[in-house]
């Protein structure tokens, strides 16, 4: 029985490495029957370990993702609660810029549309957009409460502004670059400094 756990983990950790490189190559579209292959292991394993592409791409980013939590984690305590949230955002953005296939797996969340000042503990389940979702509301409750954003602003409306931006930039020659332009466009507004409308 340990034998067969030990051969399980081993199993699991080649599956995982192989996945990282293909998704690295290919994004989310990455072929499940290719990282069998590579991996030595029949295609049943593999989906015995994660039974949907989803779970192997959740997988595959379970670091990034942790990483965009801790960082949600120390700007709770930064001084201004609107530059937390856009440095937090801005983070999201270059994360799913950099890491092919991100954008594409935070696309599978569904919208909850629950304002950030009411609690969505009942919604956090281990998705990858629900565990940011948990990191992230604090940032956005409490830019929220400073009137630092727009009332009624919801998580997903920060998640699809990163997604957004991500997938539109990817093909792009220089996608970290036309990313942060588009992030500061979005930030700043088309029109930042409104003039009066000339008169009929």
């Amino acid at each position: 029985m340990t034998g067969q756990r030990s051969d399980a983990r081993r199993n699991y950790s080649r599956i995982l490495a192989v996945a990282e490189a293909e998704v690295a190559r290919h994004g989310a579209a990455a072929s499940l029957e290719q990282v069998a292959r590579t991996a030595g292991v029949g295609s049943a394993t593999v989906r015995r370990h994660f039974p949907t592409r989803q779970a192997l791409l959740e997988a595959v980013f379970q670091e990034r993702i942790q990483a965009l939590c801790e960082r949600a984690d120390q700007l709770s305590r930064a001084d201004d609660s609107r530059v937390a949230l856009l440095d937090w955002l801005h983070d999201l953005v270059r994360y799913a810029v950099s890491a092919r296939g991100l954008a594409d797996v935070l696309t599978y969340e569904p919208p909850t549309d629950v304002p950030a000042a009411e609690p969505a503990d009942a919604q956090v389940q281990h998705s990858c957009g629900a565990v940011l979702e948990s990191a992230a509301t604090p940032l956005l409750r409490r830019a929220l409460r400073d009137e630092a954003v727009r009332p009624g602003v919801t998580f997903h409306d920060l998640l699809t502004l990163a997604v957004g931006i991500a997938l539109a930039t990817e093909h792009h020659a220089e996608p970290a670059v036309q990313a942060d332009r588009l992030f500061t466009l979005t930030v700043e507004g088309l029109s930042p400094s409104p003039r009066p409308l000339p008169r009929p």
